[in-house]
């Protein structure tokens, strides 16, 4: 498994390996993994031109050795250095006379006629604690304007390696299209801003080896954490040994909400899948006659995984349900109104939390800032923590949807999920991820497995149909229940 680091932790691990190693080591090595990365990335390039940034900090002591590292191998190196006030450390000034002494050429500005192959980004790394300005500020602005390839060191300049969020509230980041990061990698470069600025993500380890730190805590999404579930189906099987599920929503103008969560439970191998509507609607889906539609109000809750909230409303019709469901020893799946419901009942909120059977939680930002009575721009500003205190506080897993989706459970263990694309953001794709979660519980997976593999399936779902042509532009919603069925026995026919 890929184990995600905090800047705490990477910190500790850098004090204990430079305790053990002789002064100035570390710096060598990022510098090689990084001119090495920088010069794979060169290949075919004949003539190709560098440009380094270099900080005032570690960070740019790496960038540093990069420049010098390239410039020895024969490639025409451009640094522009932002020294700072303050002396530098050591190591970075040894770098820095490593530089001078090489091929490389010192400039003060970006020119404007030339042409890079290659911009590494080596301003400010994980210990950047406000935003970028002066100097730095427009050097980033520049370059991001360039459109080459740029690779950043550690972590892009300006974005919160803990995060993802851009440092500061006027901040700006230096986008790269790849990323080089150091000994660890890094929670901030796989959520929130990360995927767009960070670009590819490779890890130097440099030798250093984990051991002897607590527990990383965060993990990136992969198969292997819910692998076990991924058996192929007994021949001497039915319907009935694969559950129920029971959509509940429906209301008034938002069936369709409900008939898209109920696909998606279907087709990701839920046994029978009802539809609970709220209010009278259609008495089949035409689409999908396999779902068998229901009165709310007199369907039998206990017998199904339940998955409330996709077109439910806010009636109060929508709130006795709820609080009868959350009475019930069904497993859970509470995404949308639901969540609202909830969020505005402290009442909600208690018997939630007091459940013994399974939940999972999906709610995008502004919903997650519903529920833990804030903004949707502090959600975003600590997408990590955020998922933790809603999974400690209402006792559940929680999926806190977006780009890098973070799955956290009620011991605070958190897992980034990297599946999925732009395509994600539009109408109806929640109600289809709430559907596949409630299909997997229904299947016997545990509460954190169904989290995991169903964000992971939702993601790869809309990663094929990109890949097949359908978008990202205009990807639908009702696309994806198909698609995360090929995904979903792709991955059975792989694991045995």
């Amino acid at each position: 498994m890929q184990a995600l680091y905090t800047v705490g932790q990477i910190r500790a691990l850098e004090c204990t390996a430079a305790s053990r190693l002789a002064p100035g080591t570390l710096m060598e090595r990022a510098g090689r993994a990084a001119s090495d990365a920088a010069l794979e990335l060169l290949a075919g390039h004949s003539g190709a031109r560098v440009l380094v940034l270099a900080g005032p900090g570690n960070n740019g002591g790496d960038a540093l050795e990069v420049a010098a590292n390239l410039a020895r191998a024969g490639i025409d190196t451009s640094i522009i250095h932002l020294a700072g006030g303050a002396a530098g450390a050591l190591d970075t000034a040894r770098a820095l006379e490593r530089a001078r002494s090489s091929a490389a050429s010192f400039i003060d500005t970006l020119p404007g006629a030339v042409e890079w192959a290659l911009v590494v980004d080596g301003l400010f790394g994980i210990g950047l604690a406000r935003a970028l300005e002066g100097a730095a500020r427009l050097l980033a602005a520049a370059v991001n304007e360039l459109g080459c390839p740029v690779l950043a060191l550690d972590v892009p300049s300006g974005l919160d390696a803990d995060t993802g969020a851009i440092v500061g509230p006027d901040g700006i980041a230096l986008r790269a299209t790849h990323t080089i990061t150091f000994i660890g990698d890094k929670i901030g470069l796989h959520t929130c801003e990360g995927r767009d600025y960070a670009g590819a993500v490779m890890v130097a380890p440099l030798g250093v080896e984990p051991a002897g730190i607590e527990a990383a805590g965060a993990w990136l999404g992969e198969p292997a954490l819910f692998a076990r579930q991924l058996a192929p189906r007994a021949h001497n099987s039915h319907k009935g040994s694969y559950g129920n599920v029971a959509v509940v929503g429906g209301a008034h103008g938002m069936v369709g909400a409900a008939l898209l969560a109920a696909r998606a439970a279907l087709l990701s191998g839920a046994g029978r899948v009802f539809v609970a509507m709220l209010d009278p609607g259609p008495g089949v889906d035409g689409t999908q006659p396999e779902l068998m539609l229901r009165d709310a109000a007199s369907l039998d809750l206990a017998g199904s995984t339940l998955v409330l909230g996709p077109g439910m409303g806010d009636s109060q019709q929508a709130r006795r349900l709820l609080a009868k469901a959350l009475d019930c020893p069904s497993a859970l799946v509470l995404d949308a109104d639901a969540l609202n419901l909830i969020a505005a009942s402290p009442a909600l909120q208690s018997r939630l939390a007091e459940r013994s059977g399974a939940a999972v939680l999906t709610p995008h930002p502004l919903e997650a800032a519903r529920l833990l009575g804030v903004t949707a721009p502090v959600i975003q500003g600590d997408r990590p923590a955020a998922a933790r205190e809603l999974a400690a506080r209402l006792r559940s897993s929680v999926v806190l949807k977006g780009s890098g989706s973070v799955i956290a459970d009620p011991g605070g263990a958190i897992v980034i999920n990297p599946t999925g694309n732009p395509g994600l953001a539009s109408a109806g794709t929640g109600d289809v991820l709430a559907g596949i979660c409630g299909a997997l519980l229904a299947q016997g997976w545990s509460e954190r497995e169904a989290a995991l593999g169903a964000v992971w399936v939702h993601g790869a779902a809309a990663d094929r149909l990109v890949a097949q042509g359908s978008g990202p532009i205009g990807l639908t919603a009702g696309e994806l229940p198909v698609a995360a069925r090929a995904v979903l026995n792709g991955l059975v026919n792989c694991n045995s």
